[in-house]
């Protein structure tokens, strides 16, 4: 960076504004001390004289770099255009070159037109000249925008005190809380209604409008006008500052950090800048145990930022007691591990059961006897024992409840943050749904006219979409039957090598794993990609209806890519496989059967690999790509500086080396397909809660710091809850009951040794070679042994069918059980608190109360007047 200037272009009649952050309200209320929120770019108001209180504020906001050059305007928004100094030397009238200025100078004429002022920054390099537009909304453009998204404004200030149900429980057995923290600076609460600028003067702080608005609805109405305007021609959807940046008219478009994250040696802690007290108290590594300051993250990032970090840390914390009683129904297998009569017969059985061969004695498959493989039958008890079936019960009741306690989060946060009833009244249509579509017609609720996008264009888009969801959910299972090939193709060698035969099945099904992921995470990014470009085809309303089309396409995908190899592990391996002389072959091959230890094993070695390596493979890619991102962004750019020119860099200059957030599709999607790892599957894997807890308190942090350090700060967004993801989890809860079901009765041990128990031994002596069947006569070269319940003849015994109707009977017991259980809780614990209800019911009074006029009231109270004397003028008739 050799230089830097700058450029104050005109202004109009609205110089004086500037913005400021909503916890400046509280200077307002003189039944409140100020709980000041000092930023980088806000100042304090001390006992000086004005003269040197406004040459300080002014001095103090051109250094935060958050400002205008007057120090009087609040920088809302910043766009950034590159111009390449080597490229204009050898090329000066390159056509596309003076195409992007012809957009840029229509799309800044356009934003001028509606209010918006600018004043330009540059820094210039050896290979480039970075232009950085300072983007600043007035006080009148502001009150118009607000009133038209309807944004909330402040009535009262009220209390709201923290509420936390495990602080409650440790202070009542008079336990120390150390998940506590005093964070400095907590954002104040309000009863708000929607903004009305006729109804200004009934607002909190509204005689004070350079602090009004805070910094997050500033950024909203900022996006807004950026999207929405005009630089081509509409009918080619020429519109907005999205389609310039993927045309690379401009390099980068955000909101200004709030200074920078850094913490100064020596600080008081209300002295910091809100990102500072993130960095600070939410960001640190060493914080893993601490509450999330919910409404600091919420009032610097917005509601749908601060409502993924409460979903995440509730989740988090009930992942605490399912871990727990994971681990202790492990160790149950663990302490039992020598009482496992089956398998004790397994390991002393010495050369007593000779068995067939795992594939054809054509190619060279040799016969083995059982106990070659008690390891694995001794691991297999650990997964495979009567505390798993308790387990599975437990997890189902335990879905079911931390879903219904989020619920009721849920509703606690969308009041305390005004957004109850945001997508049932307030959202507007998507700026690119309102840029592209070429017809309007009147909102049937609001009865104004809207953009409007037919339905008979829509549809066949639609199911254009679900054709290629189809396609690649086809393409999924070419890739699984491809893994199910190379696992047989790579078990037949090593079942010829009488070192590796015991572990031949071992390796090749972990071996396999491992491919599968590989396949998993690569089919996964291509599909996410192609799921957006359709969604954004389809051409939906508001952003949550594109929101919940773009999130079911990739889900449904997701799905079928991640679990379909484990449900055919868990319910279809080994089921099909015929016996000797009969076997069932696909593509030549005999249909393999399941690991040594059993399919139980093998699919928690399946869910092991998948799920374990998935979370190693995210975590290093949040903790590394980010930085690689980042070095590739400056490379490009020329932001090679030192750490001199740092220091010296301005905020644009400094958030311009950030990298752009990329939302939180991803973040969601993976917590979302962890949960499906931890329900639908916990029969197989007990510690399955426990690797999701760890992983869990290292994602929070290592979004955080993603957040706060890392990348550029997202535009605020508002929401009611977190969408179609909940919708999504409570599926999952459904299908885990049904496949726990399925597992305990198909897949696992439990019940053939129950029913054994019953008919022949309460100890399971015997039961080793009452498992095993002898092979047809004439079938194989010699006399062996296999596993199933048939006769001589290779029919099924009547064991087999009295196993079958129990195995039935189970699950519709299970399922019928669990679910009415879960139904019971579901209608039993409501989805809004008691509390909430009043708090409610009290705002909707005051709204009411503070929005009318006083005419209105006197009109009122003359009607009541009025109906009060009709009323004992009546009385007096009837008395007469």
């Amino acid at each position: 960076m050799s230089e830097t200037s700058s450029v104050s272009m005109p202004m109009d009649t609205y110089g004086s504004i500037n913005g400021g952050s909503s916890s400046d309200r509280a200077k307002l209320m003189p039944t409140k001390s100020r709980p000041d929120e000092p930023e980088a770019c806000d100042d304090g108001v001390g006992d000086r004289g004005l003269g040197l209180l406004a040459q300080s504020r002014s001095q103090r906001r051109l250094e935060s770099g958050c400002y205008f050059a007057d120090g009087v305007r609040r920088v809302d928004f910043v766009i950034v255009w590159e111009e390449d100094l080597q490229r204009a030397d050898d090329d000066p009238e390159d056509p596309w070159e003076q195409r992007k200025a012809v957009y840029r100078r229509r799309f800044e004429g356009n934003l001028r037109k509606v209010g918006v002022q600018m004043e330009e920054e540059t820094s210039t390099s050896e290979k480039k000249k970075i232009h950085f537009i300072k983007l600043f909304v007035p006080w009148d453009v502001m009150c118009y925008y607000a009133e038209d998204l309807c944004l909330r404004a402040p009535l009262q200030a009220h209390s709201h005190p923290a509420d936390n149900w495990s602080g409650k429980v440790l202070k009542s057995l008079h336990i120390p809380n150390v998940m506590e923290q005093r964070v400095p600076n907590q954002p104040l609460d309000y009863y708000t209604c929607p903004f009305r600028k006729s109804k200004l003067s009934k607002f909190l702080g509204s005689d004070d409008q350079d602090t009004y608005f805070s910094s997050t609805q500033r950024h909203q109405v900022a996006y807004e006008i950026l999207a929405t305007q005009v630089y081509g021609k509409r009918k080619r959807a020429e519109v907005g500052i999205d389609r310039l940046l993927e045309e690379e008219v401009y390099s980068g478009a955000f909101p200004l950090h709030e200074g920078p994250y850094e913490l100064p040696k020596d600080y008081q802690p209300e002295d910091l800048n809100a990102r500072q007290i993130l960095n600070a108290y939410w960001a640190k590594w060493g914080l893993w145990y601490k509450y999330q300051p919910l409404d600091h993250i919420r009032e610097y990032y917005g509601e749908k930022i601060g409502l993924y970090f409460a979903w995440l840390g509730l989740y988090t914390a009930w992942l605490l007691p399912a871990s727990i009683v994971g681990i202790i129904v492990f160790l149950y297998g663990c302490f039992t591990f020598k009482a496992n009569v089956p398998g004790n017969e397994v390991c002393e059985s010495n050369m007593t059961y000779k068995m067939c061969p795992l594939c054809d004695e054509a190619i060279g498959c040799k016969y083995w006897y059982l106990s070659d493989i008690c390891m694995f039958m001794r691991i297999s008890y650990l997964f495979d024992h009567p505390g798993t079936v308790f387990y599975s019960v437990f997890v189902a009741f335990w879905a079911v409840t931390f879903l219904e306690n989020w619920k009721r989060k849920n509703a606690s946060l969308a009041h305390h943050w005004d957004v109850m009833d945001f997508e049932e009244d307030e959202e507007r249509p998507r700026p690119e749904y309102s840029a592209l579509c070429s017809s309007y017609e009147r909102n049937p609720v609001t009865g104004n006219l809207e953009p409007h996008f037919p339905n008979s264009l829509r549809i066949p888009r639609i199911i254009t979409g679900i054709t290629c969801i189809i396609i690649m959910m086809v393409i999924v299972v070419i890739f699984i039957i491809a893994v199910i090939i190379y696992r047989v193709l790579i078990a037949i060698p090593l079942f010829q090598n009488p070192l590796l035969r015991s572990q031949a099945s071992t390796v090749a099904s972990g071996s396999a794993a491992i491919v599968n992921l590989i396949l998993i995470m690569s089919l996964g990014k291509v599909y996410e990609k192609l799921a957006y470009k359709l969604t954004q085809w389809e051409m939906h309303r508001t952003q949550t209806e594109f929101e919940d089309q773009l999130i079911l396409k990739v889900f449904i995908f997701q799905f079928v890519n991640f679990y379909s190899s484990i449900f055919y592990i868990a319910f279809f391996k080994g089921k099909f496989t015929g016996y000797p002389g009969k076997y069932i072959k696909f593509f030549g091959l005999r249909n393999e059967e399941c690991d040594n230890g059993g399919c139980l094993i093998e699919l928690a070695q399946q869910l092991a690999v998948i799920m374990i390596g998935k979370q190693i493979i995210n975590n290093c890619q949040e903790v590394f790509l980010p930085k690689l991102f980042t070095w590739i962004h400056r490379f490009t750019k020329g932001l090679n500086w030192s750490r001199s020119q740092e220091a010296e860099a301005s905020r644009c200059q400094a958030d311009y080396q950030l990298i752009p957030y990329e939302g939180l599709f991803e973040e969601y999607l993976e917590m979302v397909l962890q949960f499906g790892f931890i329900t639908i599957f916990v029969a197989a894997f007990p510690l399955a809660p426990f690797f999701a807890l760890l992983n869990n308190w290292l994602e929070i942090r290592l979004d955080a710091s993603k957040l706060v350090c890392e990348t550029r700060r997202p535009v605020s967004e508002r929401a009611q809850d977190i969408g179609v993801w909940f919708t999504l989890l409570d599926v999952i809860v459904q299908l885990s009951v049904i496949s726990n079901a399925f597992l305990i009765a198909f897949t696992s041990e439990f019940l053939p040794k129950e029913l054994y128990k019953y008919q022949f031994d309460s100890e399971l002596h015997g039961y080793t070679n009452f498992t095993l069947a002898w092979s047809p006569a004439n079938s194989t070269a010699q006399p062996c042994r296999y596993k199933a319940f048939r006769g001589e003849d290779g029919h099924y015994t009547m064991f087999y069918w009295k196993l079958l109707a129990v195995r039935l009977a189970f699950v519709i017991v299970f399922e019928h059980v669990v679910f009415f259980i879960s139904r019971m809780l579901d209608i039993l614990i409501p989805d809004v608190p008691e509390v909430l209800q009043v708090k409610i019911k009290r705002e909707q009074y005051l709204a009411k109360q503070a929005l009318m006029d006083a005419e209105t009231l006197q009109s009122q109270r003359l009607q009541l007047q009025t109906d009060a004397e009709a009323l004992v003028g009546g009385d007096s008739v009837a008395r007469a």
